[in-house]
């Protein structure tokens, strides 16, 4: 489903492990990855850093970070496109846009305390806990104003 509202996991931690499991394609810029990496404290693979991934198809980029249990982030929108894409078949997609790396930084610590911080709340999670990727079958449209709801 996407554009999935930040409230509906608010407070859901990333699942496996302590910290978020991230895959970031190649249209993240290596300054954003290491804020995630060293600001957020995210398991982030790159891509540009694997050689076997740097030319990889996006429906491969799909396939592996599902079978890695990582959530792709991307700035790439079509991953929206829900035919090409299926989100039942993804281990969660977020797309990124906004106008410069400052605000991708505030999009970036929006999802670190909306989607992947804080404890797990009883109820309001328990689809999430249950899954070994939060995002798991879910795609988020990350925008200025994206948490606003």
């Amino acid at each position: 489903m996407m554009g999935t509202l930040s409230s509906e996991f608010k407070s859901c931690p990333q699942v496996v492990g302590e910290k978020p499991r991230i895959y970031a394609d190649a249209n993240i810029a290596a300054g954003l990855v290491a804020f995630m990496r060293e600001r957020l404290r995210w398991d982030v693979l790159f891509v540009v850093e694997h050689d076997n991934l740097r030319r990889a198809s996006d429906q491969e980029h799909c396939r592996v970070a599902r079978r890695l249990l990582r959530t792709l982030i991307t700035f790439d929108r079509d991953f929206l496109e829900n035919k090409r894409f299926p989100p039942s078949e993804s281990g969660g997609v977020v797309v990124m846009s906004g106008p410069d790396q400052r605000t991708h930084r505030r999009l970036l610590q929006s999802l670190d305390r909306n989607i992947f911080g804080g404890p797990v709340q009883h109820g309001r999670c328990e689809a999430l806990a249950t899954s070994t990727i939060p995002l798991e079958g879910r795609k988020i449209d990350v925008h200025p104003g994206w948490d606003e709801h």
